[in-house]
């Protein structure tokens, strides 16, 4: 991608990649299951995060559980949530993976129990991909796509 004459972000530093960040309830955990659901390795913990990654993909995992927000305010959980990393935010993320051969990683994913419960196999879409769609033992939903030609 070019920048655009009169683009007032034209002059400024180009963006290369994004990594998901996921709110999981137990860090170590997490990454132990997405080795073996998704072929991920640890390539870094540490107390309440970890990174993941499998060929050119990188996933951080931070840890979500903290309790304190229930006993906040008066009466208790009525108060705004203050740290981030309440326990309620693990399981509610999500994020898209491009793969090439989207047919192969299906066959792995079927092995493992990774599937979406109610999207069980990939579908097309209407803007030119192939999906499919996983849930980490969490919650958080994995899509993984290909473009189509």
């Amino acid at each position: 991608m070019t920048a655009r004459a009169g683009n007032r972000w034209q002059h400024r530093g180009m963006l290369l990649s994004a990594i998901p960040a996921l709110p999981v309830a137990d860090v170590t955990a997490a990454a132990r299951q997405y080795a073996e659901r998704f072929g991920f390795d640890t390539v870094h913990a540490e107390a309440g995060f970890a990174v993941l990654e499998r060929d050119q993909v990188r996933i951080t995992l931070w840890q979500a559980d903290q309790r304190g927000w229930q006993r906040v305010g008066s009466p208790p959980g009525t108060s705004p949530v203050r740290t981030g990393a309440e326990s309620f935010l693990a399981g509610t993320a999500s994020c898209r993976i491009q793969v090439s051969n989207l047919t192969g990683l299906v066959a792995e994913l079927v092995r493992t129990g990774a599937l979406h419960p109610t999207k069980p196999g990939p579908e097309t879409t209407s803007y030119g991909t192939r999906e499919l769609h996983c849930l980490d033992p969490d919650g958080n939903q994995l899509t993984f796509f290909e473009q189509l030609p």
